[in-house]
């Protein structure tokens, strides 16, 4: 008699993986993707060091999981920003100063996404994640040319450097070698390092010194 799962064991089962990606996250967010072992995840959620790769093939397949989920709710806070009201040099702006004062709110989890060295299936979520940024980016870029808020450039190439600008912007500034005097972001979105971030990034976009 062939073996059938019950309604029980599914739910017991997607507890469980739920525990541990919860878990993973935690560890993410308080040292990093260095920090998430799998003994701590396992003790964290409760369940054998065995019961995570039933969930997963490997450790790297358990990380990825967990940078797409963190990266998805930081590309969608950019897409909610770029849909606001505004022309798309407000929208744009609106959408990069977001990205950073997120960035340098949660410090630790933002280094793992941008920065922090990773295994090869981690750095494969990077990229990917970095070119549906650009992608967000290219169509506000396109819509401003469009409305005439934004001069005549190559979309493409504009938004893959406002990628790399605001990316690199932020390593030195959440880089675990300034834990002691890290820089955040207060309750308002305005701050001396994202004020020039911005300010670069959207030179480069409109040509007009601010």
């Amino acid at each position: 008699m062939a073996y059938r799962e019950t309604e029980k064991m599914r739910n017991r089962k997607a507890e469980a993986r739920r525990r541990i990606v919860e878990c993973t996250q935690q560890c993410v967010v308080e040292g990093g993707f260095r920090n998430a072992r799998v003994t701590a995840v396992a003790e964290c959620a409760g369940v054998a060091t065995g019961t995570i790769y039933r969930h997963f093939e490997s450790k790297e397949d358990l990380f990825a999981e967990i940078f797409r989920i963190a990266t998805q709710r930081e590309v969608d806070k950019v897409a909610e920003a770029l849909a606001t009201e505004g022309n798309a040099v407000i929208r744009l702006e609106r959408a990069l100063r977001q990205f950073a004062v997120r960035a340098l709110r949660a410090p630790t989890m933002a280094w793992s996404l941008i920065a922090e060295p990773v295994d090869p299936k981690v750095e494969e979520e990077r990229l990917q994640f970095r070119r549906a940024y650009a992608e967000l980016f290219q169509r506000a870029i396109e819509e401003g040319m469009a409305e005439g808020s934004l001069p005549q450039q190559q979309a493409a190439q504009s938004s893959t450097c406002l990628v790399g600008a605001i990316a690199e912007s932020l390593v030195g500034p959440l880089s675990p070698s300034m834990a002691e005097t890290p820089v955040q972001a207060g309750n308002n979105d305005s701050h001396p390092l994202v004020d020039s971030i911005i300010c670069f990034c959207m030179q480069g976009l409109t040509g007009n010194r601010r």
